[in-house]
């Protein structure tokens, strides 16, 4: 659930709910065993790995579940076969939704994914109709207590491309590749950080700025985030602060 910066928040504390419930332990688990599948099973070796098992730490799964599932990804245990797959389609108001998934049985998760789009008032597309308009980044959330120019020259320095102020926490966008230098840094000058992690950032978003249209697309993307299949889901809309608090009360 990526589009305006404040729903990065919004995220991560939903991301908290629903470790209480043990929903996104499943889906972490899932990402770090198939990581560990196509790039081998030594995170210093495979950055995806890497990225997954830090992800995993930071929402507090077991580290011997986390091995384990490496394991799994790697042969040494035997496990489920999981295909990716990328569904893209549209929210109401032509909001652009992209919707990363791992399932071991396409058909199954297809038919859910486009009966979620059809319940909540969307469309599915074909593929490569919004993907376009998404590109891949790293986002790290850090400690909004540190200094602004202590966090420019840590994250700069390491490569980071954006800082922003969420209000709760720091922004800090990177490429793909510089996620855990700019967290490492980061944490190598004492500053906390919550959270690190890929994903898909909006090249152009969709404005949202009523609360009916903003409900009807986040009742959408709740719905599909909610399926056990679906991993992650971006979408290129931009909703105002007022509005999100609004629903969020």
């Amino acid at each position: 659930m990526s589009g305006h910066s404040k729903w990065a928040t919004i995220k991560h504390k939903k991301g908290a709910a629903d470790a209480a419930r043990g929903k996104l332990f499943a889906k972490l688990i899932r990402q770090v065993e198939v990581a560990a599948r196509e790039g081998g099973g030594d995170p210093d070796m495979n950055p995806t790995l890497r990225t997954m098992y830090q992800k995993a730490r930071d929402a507090s799964v077991p580290l011997d579940t986390i091995e384990r599932a490496i394991k799994r990804g790697t042969g040494e245990l035997e496990g489920v076969t999981y295909e990716q797959i990328t569904y893209e389609g549209y929210a109401p108001g032509g909001v652009a939704v992209l919707i990363d998934v791992l399932t071991d049985n396409r058909n199954r998760t297809g038919a859910e994914v486009r009966s979620i789009f059809t319940k909540h008032g969307g469309s599915m597309a074909e593929p490569g109709a919004v993907a376009w308009q998404f590109e891949r980044k790293g986002v790290v959330l850090a400690d909004r207590a540190a200094e602004e120019d202590d966090l420019m020259l840590a994250a700069l320095d390491a490569g980071a491309e954006d800082i922003a102020d969420d209000g709760e926490t720091w922004r800090i966008t990177t490429g793909p590749t510089d996620v855990h230098a700019v967290r490492t840094a980061l944490e190598e000058a004492g500053i906390a950080v919550s959270s690190s992690e890929l994903t898909m950032v909006p090249t152009s978003t969709v404005a949202v700025d009523t609360e009916e249209a903003a409900r009807k697309v986040l009742k959408l993307v709740d719905a599909l985030d909610d399926n056990d299949d679906v991993q992650d889901v971006f979408g290129n809309f931009d909703i105002p602060d007022a509005v999100l608090e609004a629903i969020e009360a």
